[in-house]
C-alpha cells in the first residue's frame, strides 16, 4: 500500500484538499480527527494535559477546551513544544493502527493529511509528501476569513509551523492552491489519474 503524506501551512486548503481526494474515492485518515480522539476524556494524553496546564483547560463536561489550549500554547512557544510531545506519540500511535487496518483491507493508496507532518517527523510514515502551498498574503487573509483572528494572532499562527517555502522544498510534490477550490479539484482529479493510478 502507498501512503501519501499530504501537508501545508495553517489555511493552505489541506481539509479541502482531503475532502476532494476522499470524494475521487482515495481513503484518507485526517490526524486532526486523531488528535481529537487521542484527547478526549479519560485518555491518558488528556489526563498528560490537565496535569501540565491545570483543570482551567477542562470544560465542565470533562472534555478539552481546545480554544483556550490553543490560545495558552500560541502565547508560548515552550509550552506548545511541551503539548506536541504528549499529542504527536499519541496520533501517531493511532495513525500507524488506521494504516494497518486499510493495508489489511487491500486499499491499494491511502493519503495522510497532517498539518504537521514533517513537524512531527510523521513523515517517515509516508512514501511521498503532497505539499498544498499558497502565497503569504492569501494564507493570512485566508486565516483571518476563516477563523475570525486579528492580523496579530494569525501571524502567531503562521509563524508556528515551519515555514511554507521549506515545506515545499521538503516535498515531493508542491500544490498551488491560490486559485479556486473548483481549479483545486481539477487539479487533484488529474493527479490521482495520473500520479495515484498511473493511468494516461
Amino acid at each position: 500500500m502507498k501512503v501519501i503524506g499530504l501537508t501545508g501551512g495553517i489555511a493552505s486548503g489541506k481539509s479541502t484538499a482531503a475532502r476532494l481526494l476522499e470524494e475521487l474515492g482515495v481513503p484518507v485518515i485526517d490526524a486532526d480527527l486523531l488528535a481529537r480522539e487521542a484527547v478526549r476524556p479519560g485518555t491518558e494524553s488528556l489526563a498528560a494535559i490537565v496535569a501540565l496546564f491545570g483543570n482551567r483547560v477542562l470544560r465542565s463536561d470533562g472534555a478539552l477546551e481546545r480554544e483556550l489550549l490553543g490560545r495558552l500554547v500560541f502565547e508560548d512557544p515552550h509550552a506548545r513544544v511541551s503539548l506536541e510531545g504528549i499529542i504527536h506519540p499519541e496520533v501517531r500511535r493511532l495513525a500507524e493502527l488506521k494504516l494497518e487496518g486499510l493495508r489489511k483491507s487491500g486499499a491499494p493508496v491511502v493519503f495522510y493529511m497532517a498539518p504537521l507532518l514533517m513537524e512531527a517527523g510523521a513523515d517517515t510514515l509516508c512514501d511521498e509528501v503532497w505539499v498544498v502551498d499558497l502565497d503569504a498574503g492569501t494564507q493570512l487573509q485566508r486565516v483571518r476569513d476563516r477563523d475570525g483572528m486579528s492580523r496579530r494572532e494569525a501571524l502567531q499562527r503562521v509563524a508556528a509551523q515551519m515555514p511554507p517555502a521549506e515545506k515545499a522544498a521538503r516535498g515531493d510534490l508542491v500544490i498551488d492552491n491560490r486559485g479556486t477550490v473548483e481549479e483545486l479539484a481539477a487539479l487533484l482529479k488529474e493527479l490521482v489519474k495520473t500520479r495515484v493510478k498511473g493511468e494516461t
